[in-house]
C-alpha cells in the first residue's frame, strides 16, 4: 500500500507541478505529500523532483519513472474496473496534440464528435509544428508524423502520408515539369522552413536516395503559405500528402517527380496509459483510429 500511495502522490506531485496543488488533487495536506515523495526517493536512492520556489518538476530519473508509474496506475484502475464490472464513462479534460494542418483537417472533426458522444467531457486542442513533450506538459494523446522514437509510450498506428513536390499547372505550362530532381536548380522554388533544417529535399525511389540542396526563391515557416504560393503559381513546393489532398483533387496543384518518391511515412497516435489508458483516452483512440484508417487512401493522395 505505501508503494502504491507513493507512485500515486509522487504522479500528482509531477503532473501538477507543485506540492500544494498535488495534496489538494489526493485530498491530503502539503506535509504528508512531502513526506511520502521523500519516502520514495530515499527508497530509490535518486532524486526524482527538483524544487524551485516557482515549481517543481521531474528529474531525468523522475521522467521515465512518471511514464512508467502512469502505466502501472492506469492499469490497477483498468483492473478494478473489471473486475468489479463498472462501465466508466469518459469524464474531465482530454488534452490533445496535433501537426497545425493535420489538426485542423482530420483530427477537429473527430474531436466535434467525440465530445457529442460524450458530454461529459471537455477538450483543448494544441495544434503545434513540433514534438509536445506529453507528459511534461500534460498532454493525453499526440498525433505523430514519422518514424518514431523508442520511448515508454504507446503508439497505435493509424495511416501513414508520403511527401510530395507540387505546383500549378500554370507554373508548369510557363516553365516546364522538371525531369528529375536535379532539374530543380533551375526552377523557383518555395521552402518550408519549420522542421529548422538546411534548404534540401531528399528524394526516395527503391533502394536509391538523392538529396538536392535548393536556391529558394521564397522560404516560409509555415507549410499553409508554401502550399498558397504554389497553388498562386509562384514556384515548386514539397509538403506531405494529406496537406495538398484538396488541391490535387481540385486540380489547383499537380504532383511531379512522384517517382522519385515511394517512402511512406507512418501516423501514430501516441499515449502514456500503456494497455488500459484512461477511459477518456481509450473512448477517444478508437474513434480517432477508425476514422483516420478509413480516410488513409485519401491521406497518402496517390
Amino acid at each position: 500500500m505505501d508503494r502504491f500511495r507513493q507512485l500515486e502522490t509522487f504522479v500528482a506531485v509531477a503532473e501538477e507541478g507543485a506540492f500544494n496543488a498535488a495534496a489538494r488533487r489526493l485530498g491530503s495536506s502539503p506535509p504528508a505529500v512531502t513526506r511520502l515523495v521523500s519516502a520514495l526517493e530515499s527508497r530509490l536512492g535518486v532524486r526524482l523532483l527538483t524544487r524551485t520556489t516557482r515549481r517543481v518538476a521531474p528529474t531525468e530519473a523522475g521522467t521515465r519513472l512518471l511514464a512508467e508509474a502512469t502505466r502501472i496506475l492506469a492499469d490497477i484502475e483498468a483492473a478494478e474496473a473489471l473486475a468489479t464490472g463498472a462501465q466508466s464513462a469518459p469524464r474531465g479534460m482530454l488534452r490533445i496534440t496535433a501537426p497545425v494542418l493535420f489538426g485542423q483537417r482530420h483530427i477537429a472533426p473527430v474531436l466535434r464528435d467525440y465530445l457529442d458522444a460524450w458530454p461529459a467531457m471537455s477538450a483543448e486542442a494544441l495544434y503545434l509544428d513540433r514534438v509536445v513533450d506529453l507528459i511534461g506538459e500534460g498532454v493525453d494523446v499526440a498525433v505523430r508524423i514519422g518514424e518514431l522514437p523508442d520511448s515508454s509510450l504507446t503508439a497505435v498506428r493509424v495511416g501513414a502520408v508520403r511527401r510530395m513536390t507540387v505546383a500549378a499547372p500554370a507554373y508548369l505550362a510557363r516553365h516546364g515539369t522538371p525531369a528529375d530532381p536535379a532539374a530543380l536548380a533551375g526552377h523557383r522554388v518555395v521552402f518550408f522552413s519549420g522542421t529548422g533544417a538546411a534548404p534540401t529535399w531528399h528524394f526516395s525511389a527503391g533502394r536509391i536516395r538523392r538529396s538536392v540542396r535548393l536556391a529558394p526563391a521564397l522560404t516560409v515557416n509555415t507549410n499553409d503559405s508554401a502550399i498558397d504560393a504554389a497553388i498562386a503559381g509562384f514556384g515548386i513546393a514539397r509538403v506531405l500528402s494529406y496537406q495538398v489532398a484538396d488541391a490535387l483533387a481540385s486540380g489547383a496543384l499537380s504532383e511531379i517527380l512522384g517517382e522519385y518518391e515511394d517512402r511512406s511515412i507512418p501516423i501514430h497516435l501516441v499515449h502514456a496509459g500503456g494497455r488500459h489508458p484512461p477511459a477518456k483516452v481509450r473512448a477517444f483512440l478508437d474513434l480517432a483510429a477508425a476514422r483516420l484508417r478509413a480516410e488513409a487512401g485519401r491521406l497518402v493522395a496517390r
